[in-house]
């Protein structure tokens, strides 16, 4: 792209401080949000209207954790009752759920692509291990 590029500013309307996860979300998605949320504070990169997106990616990942928890508790596949061995139903809802992490991710600028794209995220002269919210 040619051209000036526009220069990158704080999101206005951006928090000041983290806020605590909703007491409803499950266990690994109050974790994940635990690791997500102070960091884009820290950023300056999120709004409260863009909160039910970040519990959205947290949904996301949680439910990906669950299903992985049952898929290596029982495999990837089943017997059904006429016999036939067919693959479990956490397999295909795993699928769904990275899918819709990743595409949450990359809206809320927490993938390295996303936030080559937009500048935002972690300062250039951090590592993204120090900026902890890579996916």
């Amino acid at each position: 792209m040619k051209g000036r590029k526009p220069e990158i500013t704080a999101l206005p309307g951006a928090l000041d401080t983290p806020p605590s996860a909703p007491t409803w979300l499950p266990k690994f998605a109050k974790k994940e949000w635990a690791r997500v949320v102070p960091a884009l504070v820290r950023a300056r990169s999120l709004a409260s209207h863009e909160l039910s997106t970040v519990e959205s990616y947290c949904i996301a990942v949680a439910r990906v954790r669950e299903c992985e928890a049952v898929i290596q508790k029982h495999g990837l596949t089943y017997v059904s009752p006429t016999g036939e061995s067919k693959r479990r139903p956490e397999s295909t809802l795993a699928k769904e759920n990275i899918e819709a992490a990743r595409r949450l991710a990359a809206e809320l600028g927490i993938t390295p692509a996303s936030r080559s794209k937009n500048k935002g995220g972690a300062p250039e002269h951090d590592n993204e291990d120090e900026f902890g919210v890579d996916i």
